[in-house]
């Protein structure tokens, strides 16, 4: 009696075991169901061009991924520092080899995963503005710096560097892919024209990608992207190539605003198998009773090109003033984050403000990096010329070519 008991006993024990495996597969099923991963077609890749895309090309980013559409070229002038130290060049050569992009067929259908949770609509920058108060140890504000005025010995001069030119684009961004890149997205700012003169606005989904980074292709769709600003610039003509027209409002808004979209010089230095570029930008000036204040952004990227992944754990800068001061910054991360720098997520891109009270300046500086199998190293940030414009400029609209001024939208300040 005892044995059949026993018997009884595993018997159940088996059950109950089968009934928790049973209950954990439906589970991992309704989890399957409720989150199913799926691809997307949205077009299909043409080869790349040598010459210069143009308005309305639809595009993938190299880098980031994201899908996008070309608004109009810029020219800049890139300073690349590795091409003046040969090493550099050597220990990098096999990873900064481009994909073959030029031999992708037309053929090629362009997938994507759709993002999960997503919101296809903009979330709305809150207010700020830009007070002494809040200058902390993160902000570059050299007006009450009395340092030494002299440079540091470690400052490469820009005239041994001979920059090339090389084109961008400026570029609207897919909103649906906004959550899901290592890249603000609302970096693209400038100072409003409001009752308040300390006013920073931001315009969402605006970015600007080198000629390299674009891979493009076509789609058959008349919305492809989906940006509030899409349909205020382009025009869809199906029987153009590109079949997106740029309209009258984008060329107005365009000629409005390009003293503060203006792009002219772009930095870059590779430090072991990290390459950070920089692209400052003058924003304008700001007059007070006291002074003048300069303004300056700046958009960093930090891409690593090699096989060991990298955490970014502290940035130092020196910031020189042409009123003859000098400025240390430390601290942890950049605009609150340690990104890592892996071989699946090479980049991280993001952008700063800085100001001075002299109409120009220099930046230059190290991130500390820390390589996964333990080894630190000061990545070096290349230098670069803070340059205002002349004072007769007129001052941006803070409304789209529409009148709505729902699209540029006040940010507060987060230099690093």
């Amino acid at each position: 009696m005892v044995g059949i008991l026993v018997q009884v006993f595993k018997w159940d024990k088996r059950w109950q075991l089968l009934h928790k495996c049973d209950l954990i597969f439906k589970r991992n099923i309704k989890k399957q169901v409720v989150y199913p991963t799926k691809l997307a077609e949205v077009g299909r890749l043409v080869d790349a061009k040598e010459g210069k895309y143009e308005t309305g090309q639809l595009f993938l980013h190299r880098i980031f991924g994201y899908r996008g559409v070309i608004l109009f070229p810029w020219t800049a002038r890139v300073y690349d520092r590795d091409f003046h130290s040969p090493g550099k060049i050597a220990s990098v050569a096999v990873n900064t080899s481009q994909p073959q992009d030029q031999q992708r067929s037309k053929e090629a259908t362009v997938r994507i995963k759709p993002p999960v949770g997503g919101n296809d609509s903009m979330n709305p920058i809150p207010t700020a503005q830009l007070t002494s108060s809040d200058l902390s140890s993160e902000t570059t504000n050299l007006g009450v710096s009395s340092a030494s005025s002299s440079t540091s010995s470690n400052q490469v001069d820009a005239k041994d560097i001979k920059g090339k030119v090389h084109t961008f684009y400026q570029v609207l961004i897919d909103t649906r892919d906004c959550p899901h890149i290592r890249a603000q997205t609302e970096a693209v700012t400038f100072l409003g024209n409001q009752d308040s003169n300390r006013s920073l606005y931001a315009i969402p989904g605006l970015d600007y990608v080198a000629h390299d980074d674009i891979m493009p292709y076509n789609s058959t769709e008349k919305h492809p992207l989906q940006h509030e600003l899409f349909d205020k610039f382009l025009t869809y003509t199906p029987d153009q190539d590109p079949p997106f027209v740029s309209q009258d409002t984008l060329k107005a808004w365009q000629e409005k605003n390009h003293p503060w979209l203006d792009m002219s010089d772009v930095h870059k230095e590779t430090t072991e198998n990290v390459r950070v570029t920089v692209i400052p930008f003058y924003m304008g000036c700001r007059e007070t009773p006291a002074s003048s204040v300069y303004w300056w952004r700046y958009c960093i990227r930090l891409e690593n090109l090699g096989d060991l992944s990298v955490q970014l754990r502290e940035r130092h800068w020196r910031i020189f003033s042409l009123s003859g001061t000098l400025e240390t910054v430390r601290g942890r991360g950049v605009v609150g984050q340690e990104p890592i720098l892996s071989p699946r997520l090479p980049a991280f891109q993001y952008s700063s403000h800085v100001s001075l009270q002299a109409p120009s300046g220099h930046m230059w500086g190290t991130f500390r990096l820390e390589r996964e199998d333990g080894y630190s190293f000061d990545c070096k940030i290349p230098p670069f010329s803070l340059e205002s414009k002349p004072d007769d400029m007129p001052p941006p609209s803070a409304t789209t070519p529409a009148g709505s001024g729902d699209d540029d939208k006040k940010r507060g300040e987060d230099s690093d």
